[in-house]
């Protein structure tokens, strides 16, 4: 930032391109911290600097570029200028393989996608794909696959690149990529094999097959005060509704307005009168715990204790809510998925959130309602659904590498763009935390939330946002435009990488991509062929419809006498000796104004999609991605409600089950006040569902109380038991209207 306020006038894109590689990427992992010296017009990436084979450090380390000295770069940056390099055909080929009489030089990322080999240690070898050295496997070894001890996915024992086996122990192999991870965040002091601890063996052989190890300590070493909160104990009132005068930090021991940590994280804290707790003795647990615990089940039963009526208003209930003294219990039963939506379970116990209720032998699995069961889904229906539960899956694997911590975003709803932008380009953030967003334009206050329900819907207005921006052109099936301001500022790296973080973290997909732009992200821009209704410009899409019509060999000259200006400044100019050229004609227009002119722009949103690891599973599994970047989401059906959540029901309970179908039903139909969207909204704050899925996945509750209940933080719905379906009904659209009335006033 400091070299952005102070560059002078004649600083342009030029200046951010690597002079050694001639790329404009900016990514530390591959290769190495990016640099800018605006003083003498010079960008580099370390790694290329390291690598180079003419030039040596002969500074001190604050001399030059880390102790390249400024006049030998140049040097070097003028031999390379001789040197083609082998893998892209290019000139400023800096690096060159050692191997005796090997002659193949390339660009230190070139030589990273040939998965050439680099050494960082000594005098810095570079061994190009036919010299590099390999890893042997002794004729007993074992094949297969074991699961690699740092990601837990798993790993074929074969001696490929992008696999490394552990010198030290026998059955410990891991992804190279998670390898140079680990090292770049252990440093030289802690990085050692995650099996064995073994340090020097396992450094030494990991040095030699091209794993960067950077000589510093470890990064959770070097932040500052890193473990000072360690120190401090938690002072703080957390519950819903806290009914201290004095506030929520207020402690007073040996008193009823003492506070009192969960027994399990400790993170977490309540006074004992907010919880109707008569003496220290009681145990607590917050409700981050006591739902991580109803999902595993092992949360038992509760003794000699009530919940608080802060506690149940974690829902959005706004008008009536059941007794604090009355008693809940917790749910162990494993989830038993029907082949058939609504999924309803047998219970052997009872849910965190629910009101006592019938004894486990009279439990059973309720049949459907046959309305219900009907599924007349289209073939293409049938297989969108089928790879939107594929792509649910992988991102649940994604989301395995977001971590508690959290980073805030204060987001203004009035200019979502700027504020987004502002929030993902901050020091500190992070796409592998956990995402807190604050909006800041609420009236009187700053509302903060880190529910999935409030991340979900900056996703959702930041996609809108994103869609009608001036980075995508067309109707509905978008393709990137051509926005130079937009290329400057590096917009469509961030909007890429924006799009990645709403995947894995909960937000909807964007659903507008056209088939040629996935297509591009996919399989490459060199093996797509776009169509005409591709072309967003109406004046280039008739020049393009008047070629491709032309009837004769005359009227299609005459065509190309009058855009004889456009073709020649789209290169796409050729001799039209027969009416059949035009079809070529055709296609290297598509070609140049489709792909061509915008291959700026898709290779920096290429590198944006890489965040999180979402653009390499996008190729892997290219059919499950497209059902959710090329296509809208389903609209929400009865069916498709009915399927989302799992019922735990008793048999006393079958009429209240019955009840509830039939009213999605209702509502399905129109004959209701409310919509599906406006149910889904009220039990989890998503009026939509994402396509990793809820978490916790919803559950609903049938209970001995007046009105629904719907718990956003577990996605559970609390339903009364009603004797008639016209009660049942009057208190599910009275409660819903109401709630999502005050929400929105």
């Amino acid at each position: 930032e400091a070299f952005r306020m102070s560059k002078p006038n004649n600083f342009d894109m030029q200046s951010t391109v690597c002079v050694l590689c001639g790329r404009t990427d900016d990514c530390p992992e591959k290769y190495g911290d990016k640099k800018t010296y605006v003083e003498y017009n010079l960008t580099v990436h370390y790694y290329c600097l390291l690598m180079s084979s003419g030039i040596w450090q002969r500074g001190e380390e604050d001399e030059g570029v880390d102790g390249f000295l400024i006049t030998d770069i140049r040097k070097e940056v003028n031999r390379a200028a001789k040197l083609k390099c082998n893998i892209c055909k290019k000139k400023g080929a800096s690096i060159g393989c050692v191997a005796p009489k090997c002659k193949r030089s390339y660009h230190f990322p070139c030589g990273i996608q040939r998965e050439c080999i680099f050494q960082f240690m000594e005098d810095f070898r570079s061994y190009c794909w036919a010299h590099k050295p390999v890893q042997t496997l002794m004729d007993k070894e074992p094949r297969g696959a074991s699961q690699c001890t740092i990601c837990l996915d798993l790993v074929e024992h074969l001696p490929a690149y992008t696999v490394l086996k552990s010198p030290c122990c026998k059955n410990a192999w891991f992804h190279r990529e998670c390898l140079q991870y680990q090292a770049l965040s252990a440093g030289i002091f802690f990085f050692r094999c995650t099996v064995c601890n073994n340090k020097d063996k396992f450094q030494k052989e990991m040095l030699r097959m091209g794993i960067y190890i950077p000589e510093r300590d470890a990064s959770w070493e070097l932040e500052e005060n890193a473990y000072q909160e360690l120190l401090q104990c938690y002072q703080h009132c957390d519950v819903r509704r806290c009914l201290c005068k004095e506030g929520r930090d207020y402690n007073e021991p040996d008193s009823k307005w003492e506070i009192k940590r969960c027994q399990y994280c400790g993170s977490r804290g309540t006074h004992l009168a907010c919880s109707c707790m008569k003496s220290w003795e009681e145990n607590w647990e917050c409700m981050e715990c006591r739902s991580i615990f109803a999902k595993s089940g092992k949360y038992s039963k509760r003794k000699k204790r009530s919940w608080a009526t802060s506690e149940k208003t974690n829902g959005t209930n706004l008008l009536e809510e059941p007794s604090p003294k009355s008693p809940r219990q917790s749910s162990g039963s494993q989830r038993n998925f029907l082949l058939q939506s609504p999924k309803i379970l047998c219970q052997s116990n009872l849910s965190p959130c629910s009101h006592p209720e019938h004894p486990s032998s009279n439990r059973v699995t309720m049949p459907l309602s046959p309305l219900m069961s009907n599924r007349n889904w289209s073939p293409r229906q049938k297989h969108l659904k089928e790879r939107r539960r594929e792509v649910h899956n992988i991102l649940k694997e994604l989301k395995v590498q977001v971590n508690p911590k959290t980073t805030r975003l204060n987001i203004n709803t009035e200019n979502i763009w700027e504020s987004a932008l502002k929030g993902f380009r901050q020091r500190n953030f992070s796409p592998t935390n956990t995402i807190e967003i604050s909006f800041t334009n609420c009236k009187n206050r700053s509302k903060t939330d880190t529910s999935a329900a409030s991340r979900h819907h900056f996703f959702k207005l930041l996609m809108h946002h994103l869609q009608n921006s001036s980075l995508f052109e067309g109707s509905s099936a978008k393709n990137l435009s051509l926005d130079f301001q937009a290329v400057k500022e590096n917009l469509y790296f961030e909007a890429g990488k924006m799009i990645a973080v709403s995947l894995v973290h909960g937000g909807p997909s964007p659903g507008f991509f056209s088939k040629t732009l996935f297509d591009c992200l996919v399989y490459g821009p060199e093996n797509v062929k776009p169509a005409l209704e591709d072309v967003a410009d109406v004046d280039v899409a008739q020049t393009i419809k008047t070629i491709k019509y032309a009837n004769s060999l005359s009227s299609l000259q005459s065509t190309i006498h009058d855009c004889y200006e456009f073709l020649a400044a789209t290169g796409c100019l050729r001799p039209v000796t027969a009416l059949c050229d035009k079809n070529m004609l055709v296609n290297d227009i598509l070609i140049h104004h489709v792909i061509k002119r915008v291959i700026s722009p898709l290779e920096s949103f290429r590198q944006g999609l890489k965040t999180l690891g979402v653009l390499e599973k996008m190729q892997m599994h290219p059919d499950a991605f497209s059902s959710i970047l090329c296509h809208k989401p389903e609209r929400l059906s009865a069916e498709t409600i009915c399927d989302l959540f799992t019922i735990h029901s008793s048999v006393h309970e079958n009429k209240g089950a019955n009840f509830w179908m039939g009213y999605l039903q209702d509502v399905e139909s129109g004959e209701s006040v409310v919509t599906l969207e406006d149910i889904l909204l009220f039990i989890t704050g998503s009026s939509s569902i994402p396509s990793i899925g809820f978490d916790p996945e919803p559950t609903i509750k049938f209970l001995r109380i007046k009105y629904p209940i719907g718990n956003r933080l577990l996605n559970c719905l609390e339903l009364p038991i009603t004797k008639t379906y016209k009660q049942f009904k009057n208190k599910m659209e009275l409660t819903i209207r109401n709630t999502l009335r005050a929400e929105r006033e």
